[in-house]
């Protein structure tokens, strides 16, 4: 609507100047007046007093008198230096319903004109389960994903496996003095974590066991074929459970990156900057290199007994990517743990002359009601049971409200509300900052919660399939109702909200859109009813343009509409 009312200045501002304006700057300039006795509108003109060499008041009395003849423009009023707009509401809301519509579910994305953009998620160890802080990660990962490809941007999405390393090898060696070559009774990275908890409880009573898994990784690095045989049996059943839960999830990526695969590449790489004299060795054997300069501290890349650290294989794995896609940016989805991590990180690719941009998002860590997670004491929580959890109770709900419904429609409709419960209040919560996950009020449906707005959208679908058309145009409205006029607003919101949320690589900011555009829907719902009225095909226009932008915004969350609750 700003750009709408911003072109409409920018035509008549050019009748008093002689010279091009740009429609953006005047609509980035547009103010909401406190209230309506204002407008709906407000520009301020002593922006413009310098280039026009006018006092602000003559302009904004010129400017009146020339956009006040406009069919979207119902008044124009100066006051002092400000101009007031009052809009033609039913135009504006013809016109803004015309571009939804036509523009139907690809309204607001952005023409492909964007960067090549790779986003790493969630690169989970192999020595567990994916748990609730994984769920996160993966929730973010994959809605910054479509809200990127939304801005126009073309997105690679990746995997990295650390699939091997100290941790895994935690899990290989409990195995191995406790598993008595059992195989999984249980989904299968469910069974290998079992033995990372065992390993953690072996560790407290017996002191050498840390030294032992180290040991073992020296092993797996010199190519022992015991060692490696227990490595691939282990990492095949982590393997075949993680991939479980991402076709549950409907998790995709491009391409999987395999730690094992190329940490000897990194090896290398740090090996030559050895040799450069980037990086230095010290008397124990560890190379090294001192970030003391930079603020940082000094960072071990290659342990003294020649094994190598994360960091070691994330130096060539920049690299790679970089061979696959040609990347502008290559986003990490990491914990703001990690953060040193990658402040470590990029300023170790920049002295080895590596100028590609990379870039940390660094979301919160999660905890539940009673504490944080530990993954070692075996007190995470789980996705797959979590989720699983949530579909129980969402069909004994749907069940008890609808005694019809068919037990297989009651099984997917479970689906969609749970994973609407856990996606949103993930991302409702700002990323950037720790949050608290109750997975209950998650499930709840009222109130700032996924279920709410599913409902919302199911109860659209319900006026649109039960509400016929009344004769007449929907453009021949005379006049519109504060909460028509608000949806209006709303709807024509959605745009400007996907390119800020996509600038600033937040999709908190969609889903609170979402719920504030479900909100206002709902106030729109009780105070004009649509079947049966005098505005009858205006509202059910307006019922449908809001039906294609919230499921737009649930899209962008990675949450899949329902029809019917």
């Amino acid at each position: 609507m700003k750009e709408k009312i911003a072109e409409i200045l920018a035509k008549n501002i050019q009748k008093l100047a002689a010279a091009e304006i740009s429609s953006a700057e005047l609509a980035a300039k547009l103010e909401i007046p406190p209230s309506r006795e204002l407008g709906d509108f407000a520009f301020p003109c002593f922006v413009l007093a310098k280039s026009l060499s006018l006092a602000p008041a003559e302009i904004a009395e010129k400017l009146a008198d020339l956009v006040s003849g406009h069919i979207l423009i119902q008044r124009a009023e100066a006051s002092g230096s400000y101009l007031n707009l009052f809009v033609n509401r039913p135009a504006l809301a013809v016109a803004v319903l015309e571009e939804v519509l036509e523009a139907g579910d690809d309204f607001g994305t952005a023409s492909k004109t964007g960067k090549q953009l790779v986003i790493e998620y969630p690169s989970p160890n192999t020595n567990k389960p994916l748990h609730l802080g994984h769920l996160r990660n993966l929730t973010i990962g994959e809605s910054l994903a479509r809200l990127l490809e939304a801005a126009g941007n073309k997105v690679a999405r990746v995997n990295l496996f650390n699939d091997r390393g100290i941790h895994i090898c935690k899990s290989m060696l409990a195995y191995q003095k406790l598993g008595n070559g059992a195989e999984p009774d249980k989904k299968s990275d469910h069974f290998v974590g079992d033995y990372y908890v065992k390993f953690a409880e072996l560790a407290k009573k017996d002191e050498n066991l840390e030294t032992e898994a180290q040991e073992m990784l020296v092993k797996w690095e010199q190519g022992d074929e015991e060692t490696l045989a227990l490595w691939k049996k282990m990492n095949g059943w982590a393997f075949e459970g993680f991939k479980e839960t991402f076709r549950f999830l409907g998790i995709k990526h491009d391409r999987d990156y395999y730690e094992s695969e190329i940490y000897q590449q990194g090896r290398d790489l740090v090996l030559q900057g050895l040799k450069d004299g980037i990086f230095q060795q010290r008397a124990d054997g560890a190379v090294v290199i001192d970030l003391s300069a930079e603020g940082l501290d000094e960072k071990v890349l290659l342990r003294p007994d020649g094994t190598s650290v994360y960091i070691t294989q994330d130096l060539y794995l920049a690299k790679l990517k970089d061979e696959d896609y040609h990347y502008d940016d290559s986003l990490y989805i990491v914990g703001n743990e990690q953060d040193y991590h990658f402040q470590v990180l990029a300023t170790i690719l920049k002295k080895i002359a590596f100028t590609k941009k990379i870039s940390h998002l660094s979301y919160g860590m999660i905890a539940l009601p009673e504490g944080k997670m530990k993954s070692r004491e075996g007190t995470v929580v789980d996705a797959d049971n979590l989720v699983r959890e949530l579909i129980d109770l969402a069909k004994e709900a749907i069940l008890t409200r609808d005694g019809e419904v068919e037990e297989k429609d009651a099984g997917r409709r479970a689906k969609n509300i749970a994973l609407a419960a856990v996606r949103y209040k993930l991302l409702s919560a700002n990323i950037f900052k720790n949050m608290v996950f109750n997975p209950k009020e998650s499930l709840s449906f009222e109130g700032d919660t996924g279920p709410y707005l599913l409902y919302a959208y199911a109860r659209a679908s319900s006026i649109l399939a039960k509400v016929p058309e009344a004769a007449g145009d929907y453009t021949d409205t005379a006049a519109l109702e504060d909460a028509e006029f608000a949806l209006v607003q709303k709807i024509a919101a959605f745009p400007d909200l996907l390119a800020y949320a996509a600038e600033s690589r937040n999709p908190s900011l969609v889903a609170h859109y979402a719920y504030e555009l479900a909100q206002i829907f709902n106030e729109f719902y009780h105070a004009c009813p649509v079947a049966n009225s005098e505005n009858t095909n205006l509202r059910l226009k307006l019922v449908e343009a809001f039906s294609v932008v919230l499921r737009r915004a649930l899209n962008i969350l990675g949450i899949e509409v329902l029809e019917r609750m």
